[in-house]
């Protein structure tokens, strides 16, 4: 049995919920609102029955940033049993030094969005925060056959929940949710875009790059990196990228924790495709390191010199090798840059899509 009825005969029933704060729209209007909103949502995503609710509480006050904003729609989200969330302002979203029309956290299915910045009426505007939740990019061209697909394959998934078997063990449970949700965590893996994590922390990428450039000129770690096999390099770039994972994980707070029972399988995949977004972040740092490593021994490790050090011919091995050495150090590294970073600034890079404001 799950935790309560998704389906009606021929639809999965998706539960959204809107959040609007009280100086947004005529409350009288409310009803109607969710009704259209919901006949519209029904008609965009063949399959799905939709079923909107509309709350009016103020989301924060004018010292929170949209991070703040999203998090707080996020507890409403779990509060309330919904599937998806939006939380509409009055006042134009910030972060940092940022204006944002909208924001969204594909993981936490939830987003948020500025109602004074918007280029659309209310219902329009829920619409496409809606789309961009489920992984659409709204736009002037509606979304190809696939990519509808897609975000109703998504929205399913949000809406579906795994059969509750009571008290069983932390890895069974995980197992079950990543079987149960696999195109879910793998759209929000996409959705992360974890390939541009490390370009996004510069306290990081500093550390990393400051690691590498010793590594690179210091004559004793190239006898390290001369003797060491292919096992101890494998080991060496396992370590580098679980450092690394780790420190952010830990350092910005990303792994959750369920707050009661029926949270388990939504905070299961936001941990599972949290965790795989930042492993895959770190391993694209590894490799982009790796390979200014191997630019920068080519350019700078005289063959002769090399030779001389480590008393090895100078083999486009040795320099590959080296590249890998220097690296894993420099990964290394970057954990101590982690550590530096603004918990916003990890979570911001790694889970939040945002529409900035147009200005001029």
């Amino acid at each position: 049995m799950t935790r309560r009825s998704r389906t009606s005969r021929h639809d999965t029933v998706v539960r959204l919920g809107v959040i609007l704060e009280s100086e947004v729209a005529d409350p009288a209007d409310d009803p109607e609102l969710a009704a259209q909103l919901g006949a519209d949502l029904t008609a965009d995503y063949p399959g799905l029955t939709w079923e909107v609710g509309v709350i009016r509480e103020e989301l924060g006050d004018s010292s929170d940033d949209s991070l703040d904003l999203l998090e707080l729609a996020r507890d409403r989200l779990l509060d309330k049993d919904w599937d998806l969330v939006v939380g509409v302002s009055r006042e134009p979203l910030r972060q940092g030094t940022h204006t944002l029309t909208s924001q969204v956290s594909p993981v936490h299915a939830a987003g948020v969005v500025s109602l004074d910045l918007a280029e659309a009426e209310l219902s329009r505007t829920l619409q496409r925060t809606v789309a961009a939740i489920l992984g659409l990019t709204p736009g002037e061209q509606p979304p190809s056959a696939a990519q509808l697909r897609a975000a109703v394959r998504s929205a399913h998934q949000l809406a579906s929940d795994i059969e509750d078997r009571g008290p069983e063990r932390r890895a069974r449970f995980a197992g079950r949710v990543l079987s149960g949700n696999t195109r879910l965590i793998l759209g929000t893996i996409r959705a992360h875009q974890p390939w541009l994590l490390a370009a996004s922390l510069s306290r990081s990428m500093s550390a990393a790059l400051a690691t590498g450039a010793l590594t690179l000129i210091t004559t004793d770690l190239w006898l390290l990196a001369a003797e060491y096999n292919l096992a101890q390099l494998t080991l060496l770039g396992t370590v580098a990228v679980l450092a690394v994972t780790i420190a952010l994980v830990v350092g910005a707070n990303l792994w959750e924790r369920p707050r009661r029972h029926a949270e388990r399988e939504q905070v299961a995949v936001f941990n599972i495709a949290t965790v795989a977004s930042v492993l895959i972040g770190v391993v694209v740092l590894y490799l982009a390191l790796f390979l200014a490593a191997l630019a920068g021994s080519l350019l700078l490790v005289d063959a002769d010199v090399f030779s001389e050090v480590t008393g090895d011919p100078a083999h486009p091995v040795h320099y590959l090798k080296l590249a890998w050495f220097v690296g894993g150090l420099a990964t290394i590294g970057s954990a101590l840059g982690a550590g530096l970073e603004d918990d916003d600034d990890v979570r911001a890079a790694l889970f939040t899509r945002a529409t900035a404001a147009r200005t001029g």
